[in-house]
């Protein structure tokens, strides 16, 4: 099976690692020139990974009925990424607020512990990538279509963009847009 994942963020980077740990061919897709922009300027550039909370206080907090996230929190947890990063040689620290932080204060060095897990799992990586849309026939995704003319097909589409929060980082809602496109 071949997985496309649209998005080199922290979610995208994790969710690489987990189709490629199925057995999956994986390639990352992402339109900025290198990974985890949005990451290394996170926490001040110290890199606030998660909350040392327990999972139904995560699910409490998210607006609305948060219940729903109930299966996604538990497949992979702040014990998740925290076990991920010490694997990789990154101590961490719990501040005030039960916030997370590398004890090297560095955000770098989580991205390089998520790149190097990246590079043992063989996610094939490919930057200056802008996925324009994801490609659907008979109802499944098949395919993106990327700069402006080029396309690319798998059997499973991960769409992992973030948000619209903070453009220089490439964080510019492209998902929400693609995301629409699918329910047309």
């Amino acid at each position: 099976m071949k997985t496309i994942v649209i998005g080199g963020g922290p979610a995208g980077i994790i969710s690489a690692l987990h189709a490629s740990k199925s057995g999956d061919e994986v390639i990352l897709l992402e339109k900025m020139n290198s990974l985890g922009k949005k990451l290394l300027i996170t926490g001040k550039g110290r890199c606030n990974i998660t909350s040392s909370f327990p999972m139904q206080d995560f699910i409490s907090n998210v607006p609305g009925n948060g219940n729903f996230l109930y299966s996604a929190f538990n497949q992979f947890t702040n014990k998740d990424i925290i076990n991920l990063l010490e694997k990789e040689g990154v101590k961490v620290k719990e501040e005030r607020g039960h916030r997370i932080f590398p004890v090297s204060d560095k955000s770098k060095d989580v991205l390089d512990a998520l790149l190097n897990e990246v590079k043992k799992a063989k996610v094939k990586i490919q930057t200056n990538t802008k996925v324009e849309r994801i490609l659907v026939e008979n109802g499944k995704a098949i395919g993106v279509e990327y700069n402006q003319k080029d396309r690319m097909y798998a059997d499973k589409i991960i769409l992992a963009t973030g948000g619209k929060s903070y453009p220089v980082t490439g964080s510019t809602g492209d998902g929400y847009k693609m995301a629409k496109e699918l329910r047309t």
